[in-house]
């Protein structure tokens, strides 16, 4: 999403949250809870803003850092900067993350010390830089337009984006969706409906079907939408569909103003987002203290492999004949999974990554098994599309081997032969 004076709002934002949360998690290994009980918030804050700016600055050169942050040119790497100073002038948002920390070390102690309370942190700190992120965002709207704003109106206004391309996917889809798209429309299909010909940009939504699309997500899928909720964040706008065209119609109309300043080579959009999930990988894997019963890779640095000259494997070389991908669709089916769910997978994978060339002959299903094995089911380096939308992680065990229509000891033995392999291959590397 686009706006006036905005700079956080678009797609470079889940990377920027990334690593700060990356960067937050090394600063914190570094202490106990001590340091947190016992200092005022505002020299934990100068201890803080040193020791992220520092660990920001060493990932320069890095996939993620050098990741177009937005459509002005600013990289992920600048963007989070930005942000970290932002904390510096409205400590207010740290103090607010300080007392959510204390409340939390009288529970459990330093508990991003455990791999477990990694993720409790790093929610921590997703949760202070977006309410900042926000705040930093409206305040630059109100200074560009004149006109006020609010970091609400700023979530609003992205709540209202995210409602519009996921009405579009179900127009596009709507055969699937053929109930919804009914109720969202207020009319019965017969036939492909005009308007998911006509909707190519958010002004060409109508406020009607943003109503509509929340009311139908408690039937169709599985809690309120955001305009049917008990929450009064957005129940002015449920009456009110004025007020949500006007904010549509804005969207659109500065998305299509800015696009004109974007160079041929600018914004893939999320297409780039699954390159950075190998850096995330070594990383995991050159931790120097192995879990417990966990098989761990030898750490190896991804610069090693940047001049590598072997042909990057080519993703669209892995497309099915149609009668597999019925049968792929069937699968994923009976599994509650998408119907597309591995064609978009396998879209999802990079395809000049070191370790997709070394697991070029093993199926997909395979390599997300590797993956889970040596990452998780739940890491934040994963393609949305690699990850079951029910959960948000990446398929079980259980899962995978049906979609790869093997055997759980079948898939493990091959998930197991192809870990060797790269463990093999590293070692290798390594010498």
């Amino acid at each position: 999403m686009r706006l006036p004076g905005t700079r956080y709002q678009e797609h470079g934002w889940e990377q920027v949250r990334k690593l700060l949360g990356q960067c937050s998690l090394q600063a914190f290994k570094r202490v106990d809870a001590d340091l947190v009980t016992a200092h005022a918030p505002a020299a934990l804050l100068d201890w803080y803003a040193d020791a992220l700016a520092d660990g920001l600055r060493r990932t320069a050169g890095g996939a993620r850092a050098d990741a177009a942050g937005n459509h002005y040119g600013e990289s992920v790497l600048e963007l989070a900067l930005g942000l970290a100073f932002e904390l510096q002038a409205q400590p207010g948002h740290w103090d607010a993350f300080v007392a959510a920390l204390r409340k939390e070390c009288e529970k459990s102690g330093a508990f991003w010390q455990g791999v477990a309370g990694e993720g409790v942190l790093r929610k921590k700190v997703n949760d202070m830089y977006a309410g900042l992120r926000d705040k930093v965002d409206a305040d630059n709207y109100q200074v560009t337009t004149g006109r006020a704003c609010s970091p609400n109106k700023i979530y609003t206004y992205r709540m209202l984006d995210t409602a519009y391309h996921e009405i579009a996917a179900l127009f596009a889809d709507w055969r699937q969706h053929a109930g919804q798209v009914a109720a969202i429309l207020g009319r019965e299909l017969d036939g492909i409906p005009i308007e998911a010909r006509r909707m190519k940009t958010i002004a060409a939504c109508k406020p009607e079907w943003l109503i509509n699309w929340s009311a139908t997500l408690e039937r169709f899928g599985a809690s309120p939408g955001p305009l049917h909720t008990r929450s009064k964040r957005f129940a002015s706008l449920k009456n009110n569909p004025a007020t949500i065209a006007a904010m549509l119609t804005e969207i659109g109309d500065y998305e299509e103003l800015s696009a004109n300043m974007d160079s041929a080579e600018d914004w893939r959009g999320d297409a780039g987002a699954a390159a950075l999930w190998l850096e995330d990988y070594w990383r995991v894997m050159g931790e120097p203290e192995p879990q417990a019963g966990e098989e761990r890779i030898l750490a190896a640095s991804v610069d090693e492999f940047e001049g590598d000259e072997e042909e990057p494997v080519r993703v669209e070389e892995e497309a099915v004949a149609p009668r597999q991908a019925a049968r792929e669709q069937a699968a994923a089916g009976a599994l509650s999974l998408p119907l597309r769910y591995l064609e978009q997978a396998r879209a999802a994978q990079d395809g000049a990554s070191w370790a997709l060339r070394m697991m070029r002959d093993d199926s997909l299903p395979i390599r997300l098994a590797v993956y889970q094995k040596l990452l998780g089911g739940a890491d934040d380096s994963y393609p949305d599309a690699w990850c079951d939308p029910a959960t948000g992680a990446l398929p079980t065990l259980q899962q995978l081997a049906a979609l790869d229509q093997i055997s759980m000891p079948t898939l493990r033995k091959r998930r197991n032969e192809a870990i060797a392999r790269l463990q093999a291959l590293n070692g290798a590397t390594a010498q």
